[in-house]
């Protein structure tokens, strides 16, 4: 394209956007605004002006994002030689490029979770501590949050405040020498690693400054430490950043990202030129109007007006349901409708705050027969059978990867027991070589007795491997694995089909990825890399035709003409760990945000009156975000059981008490009962509701629990003569 049809179609800020050349430039977009359509002319637009595509670096937070934007590059005519990745992505390259100045070796393994929580397993015992008292998963989760703030181990341990802050700086160094032995990273290392080099290292940032003259950042609100160095450092000299986002819908404060970054850009950029993006395009004004009331009670944030252009449409729908099962009937039944009514349900999402309210979800839909995707990209990558499968690549392409070797190297089992396991590390610990070398020369570890002949077997599998990684294509690798691992064998003693089924769909997704790289510029590595950086909403496929749920969290960045956000509830959204801090209840209210303002036409918010807890049913109160809704244009629905709307407003519509009710209701406040795990109780409150009858009962020992009396098991205490207080 010429750059003036770059322009045609485009609002007066968005021209602004588009035609600002060098300099800083923030764009504030809200939502449904047009920021991907001005992030992608505007890069264009650079290309077809002042400089070549080679020199635009365009960086966003997802994989789907990412290639969404590189298509529409693509149609616009500017998309080759440009760059187009997320800031993961981007400094997995720039490692494999530079590995050298950071110590890593070029064929550095990428730890996925599983991978992470195993070698923090290995550094806790290190360090002589208890993975009861120190559980690994707990201290990814302070290390995590210790190099989201660009915070060492050395000023970890500055920072300690006494013996169990010690103990877990302890821990973090030990988990880095055992990523280090192992030539491996997390995902923060890809991070902070970049942003140390271009800091450390003047020569190289400015090498890669002059490579990427024009940086754009999208969803520059949801940027941690590292990622906002990496940024600046980019850009020090020529200062051709475009920060392109929203205040209002940062919601990764839980993993690092900090909202000053896009509040401070002006502090950082005096001279910046600010877009404000007001107008949205996508929703009806009932949503818009509802989302702003909402999303004003909050104080960090840079003022805007969001307005539309659109049609009037639909109110937007609170309801009240009695439980999770009435929930889930009432949400399933309406998308039925939209569908009877001319709809699709690949129109459809549901979002919801945490993944265990999905089941109830899930089961409504079931027996509704109404098609749905999960959006859990990652999890098909956490398969057993798909781990065992990539371990395998994983050790043979990274031999200093001892995490992957351990995992196979008696899957299947080859009669190599943890004993000689324990032999073969403490014997590459003293070579000072990998497991894998140390396979080579058997004859310098003693006592192995029956598991030398699967050991050499094993080896002489690992190194046909490597020469197939070498000289094949990843289809070529894997398919080794499969045919000749003995996993095959396996899976087929154990009749598991799906296994089988799944790691076909692996096959396939290392065909394509050869399809893509027929070039030969693909690599095993490569395709590893890529395999780690999947994310949840990577595994939406909008042309299924299905409804789709997800969390909040994952609705970033995508729209649907019809969009449920199910348990607004005090404890579930806000959610109760942000019940401490008014920042963090700022936070969820962006979440809720984020959700309401997906959808284009119409919106339902639901919320229970009862909702079963780890195994109890707990009286609910509806979420504070609720009652911040604008009075107008907002319809309130009471449903049933049975998920059908029984009356408007819902907060004193009584359904009709239950037969098995009567039951109790002669019980008065202050009855004595027994229950059998809980011990003795006094009856606070009794109430029948959706065909069930519900009770608050304080017990001595455990507090104050609600029981549903039909299950509840319950005995009446007739007379006590002791101190129930």
């Amino acid at each position: 394209m010429e750059p003036d049809e770059l322009l045609e179609g485009l609002t007066e800020p968005q021209r602004e956007a588009v035609m600002h050349t060098d300099g800083p430039l923030l764009v504030i977009a809200g939502p449904g605004s047009g920021k991907t359509r001005v992030i992608t002319h505007r890069a264009a637009y650079l290309a077809q002006t002042i400089t070549s595509p080679a020199h635009v670096l365009a960086i966003t937070f997802t994989n789907k994002a990412a290639g969404e934007m590189a298509a529409r590059l693509e149609r616009l005519g500017a998309g080759a030689g440009m760059t187009c990745c997320t800031f993961h992505s981007l400094c997995a390259r720039l490692l494999r490029i530079y590995h050298d100045r950071v110590g890593l070796k070029a064929n550095f393994s990428i730890f996925d979770e599983a991978d992470q929580l195993t070698a923090m397993k290995e550094a806790v015992r290190r360090v002589d501590l208890s993975t009861d008292n120190f559980p690994p998963r707990q201290m990814l989760n302070v290390v995590s949050h210790a190099k989201n703030r660009m915070c060492a181990p050395a000023e970890f341990r500055a920072e300690a405040d006494g013996w169990q802050d010690r103990k877990v700086a302890d821990v973090y160094e030990a988990y880095n020498e055992v990523l280090t032995e192992q030539s491996a990273v997390d995902f923060d290392d890809l991070l902070i690693k970049v942003a140390h080099l271009l800091a450390d290292d003047p020569e190289l940032r400015a090498r890669l400054e002059d490579r990427y003259r024009y940086v754009l950042v999208d969803e520059y609100q949801d940027t941690n430490r590292a990622q906002y160095l990496i940024a600046r450092g980019l850009s020090l000299e020529r200062c051709n950043l475009c920060a392109t986002g929203d205040p209002d819908q940062s919601i990764y404060g839980w993993r690092g990202a900090d909202l000053s970054n896009i509040l401070d850009f002006e502090r950082d950029f005096p001279d910046a030129r600010v877009v404000r993006l007001e107008q949205n395009y996508r929703s009806t004004p009932q949503i818009l109007r509802a989302a702003d009331k909402v999303i004003a009670h909050n104080r960090q944030r840079k003022i805007k007006a969001l307005w539309t252009g659109n049609s009037e449409g639909a109110a937007v729908t609170v309801a009240e349901c009695e439980d999770a099962q009435g929930e889930g009937r009432f949400i399933a039944r309406r998308i039925l409708a939209h569908v009877e009514a001319g709809g699709r349900y690949g129109d459809v999402a549901i979002f919801y705050r945490v993944n265990m309210l999905s089941r109830t979800l899930e089961d409504a839909l079931r027996a509704l027969h109404i098609p749905y995707q999960i959006a859990r990209g990652v999890a098909f990558y956490q398969r057993k059978e798909i781990k065992d499968v990539l371990a395998y690549v994983k050790a043979a392409a990274n031999p200093d990867d001892r995490v992957a070797l351990l995992r196979i190297i008696n899957t299947p089992a080859r009669g190599i027991g943890k004993k000689t396991v324990e032999r073969l590390l403490a014997g590459a610990a003293e070579a000072n070589v990998t497991l894998l070398e140390l396979l080579d020369r058997l004859e310098t570890v003693p006592d192995l007795a029956r598991a030398e002949r699967p050991l050499r077997s094993f080896a002489t599998l690992m190194r046909d491997l490597q020469a197939t990684i070498a000289h094949g294509s990843v289809q070529d690798a894997v398919e080794f694995v499969v045919r000749h691992s003995g996993l095959l064998a396996m899976w087929g003693a154990a009749d598991d089909d799906s296994a089988m089924e799944n790691v076909e769909e692996l096959i396939n997704a290392a065909a394509e990825y050869d399809r893509q790289h027929a070039d030969g510029s693909g690599s095993a590595i490569d395709w590893l890399q890529q395999i780690s950086l999947v994310s949840d909403v990577d595994a939406i496929d909008e042309q299924l035709g299905a409804v789709t749920l997800m969390t909040l969290h994952a609705a970033k960045g995508l729209e649907y003409d019809v969009a449920f956000i199910a348990g607004l509830e005090q404890g579930l959204l806000p959610h109760e760990r942000s019940e401490i801090e008014r920042a963090d209840v700022e936070e969820e209210r962006r979440l809720c945000f984020v959700g309401m303002t997906r959808a284009r036409k119409i919106l339902t918010l639901t919320h229970t009156r009862w909702r079963d807890f780890r195994g109890m049913t707990r009286r609910t109160s509806r979420s504070l975000f609720l009652r911040e809704l604008p009075d107008e244009q907002v319809e309130w629905l009471a449903v049933g059981p049975d998920g059908e709307p029984v009356g408007t407003g819902g907060e004193n519509d009584e359904p009709e008490i239950p037969a098995s009710a009567m039951d109790y209701l002669e019980w008065r406040k202050g009855q004595l009962v027994r229950h059998p795990k809980f011990g003795l109780g006094r009856v606070m409150w009794i109430q029948p509701r959706g065909g069930r009858t519900h009770a608050g009962v304080r017990f001595t020992a455990y507090g104050e629990k609600t029981l549903v009396l039909e299950y509840a098991n319950l005995e009446v205490v007739e007379t006590y003569e002791g101190d129930l207080e």
